[in-house]
């Protein structure tokens, strides 16, 4: 294995030119690699098997006297070094096949969303429209329709007028892979959205060709992403809420506070356009986080 280990490096050094950094990071792992193995009594490559490659991946993820257990991304690049040094091995025919390729990487952990309170969505849509003339009216209604329907930015941006029926409060969204869906819309969505028709968009419209677009910028064309994320930048800044709030912000929130409000998970996947419900059920875990910090505070005998 050591051989074997020393002609792949070589290969790496010399004929692909790979960096210093990477060398000297492939040169670590496999090392560790190959002493995983010498301790199974493997010392050939052609006796490695898929059960030695996930158990030196188990070891990186459990730790040892000489080494802290590694995280989930720092045992997946650990493990592409693994699988490097064995495709080169199957390829020049040292071994019969690859024992390593069919080895799955360990799932990082699941990231919770960032969703802020109520009090503070309401700070945020209010900083928006602070001000007078069409762009107040726009951010807000923007920002409503937002929290609202729990449209991603570029599904809000994309709106046509057409795609609103504001009688009966509905919104037509067009998702990822072109798939549409009709989401609610409530009636501070609908208000702020008629306040920006009436007041705000003929007055940036008569500046360009608008077209059928909902937002518009100043010059009267469809509001684009980076602007939009920067109307919701600038209303975090005014509500004192610039370290929490990112473009996906409003999108997380609404599905949270849904949830709080005992909605089902099946049918917030449905309003924000998932394509599986263990995509919504991540937001099923802020709750949980939030339930065990009220019963923690409140029950006699939780502490």
């Amino acid at each position: 294995m050591e051989r074997a280990v020393r002609t792949w490096l070589t290969q790496l050094d010399v004929e692909r030119g790979v960096s210093a950094h990477t060398l000297a990071a492939y040169t670590r792992d496999a090392r560790r690699y190959v002493a995983h193995l010498a301790e199974q009594g493997i010392t050939a490559p052609g006796d490695v098997t898929e059960l030695h490659v996930s158990g030196f991946l188990a070891s990186l993820r459990a730790g040892d006297d000489e080494h802290p257990p590694l995280a989930a991304t720092s045992a997946a690049r650990t493990l592409v070094a693994v699988r490097g040094l064995h495709k080169f091995l199957a390829l020049e025919g040292e071994t019969a096949h690859n024992p390593a390729q069919d080895v799955a990487p360990p799932a990082p952990p699941s990231r919770l969303p960032k969703a802020i309170g109520r009090d503070e969505v309401t700070r945020l849509i209010d900083a928006a429209g602070v001000g007078d003339g069409a762009i107040p009216l726009r951010d807000q209604a923007l920002l409503e329709v937002l929290y609202g329907t729990g449209a991603r930015i570029s599904e809000a941006v994309g709106l046509d007028l057409d795609d609103l029926d504001l009688d009966i409060g509905a919104a037509r969204l067009l998702g990822k892979g072109g798939k549409e869906r009709v989401v609610p819309l409530g009636s501070y969505a609908v208000d702020a959205v008629r306040a920006w028709l009436v007041r705000g968009r003929p007055e940036l419209s008569a500046k360009g060709k608008a077209g059928p677009a909902l937002f518009l910028n100043r010059r009267g064309a469809r509001l684009s992403r980076q602007s939009a994320w920067e109307v919701i930048t600038t209303a975090a800044g005014r509500a004192d809420l610039s370290g929490h709030v990112s473009p996906h912000t409003l999108r997380h929130s609404f599905a949270t506070h849904l949830l709080e409000g005992g909605a089902d998970v099946r049918v917030v996947q449905e309003l924000l356009g998932h394509a599986s419900v263990t995509t919504t059920q991540i937001y099923t875990m802020v709750t949980v986080d939030q339930l065990r910090e009220v019963y923690a505070q409140s029950h006699p005998r939780a502490r």
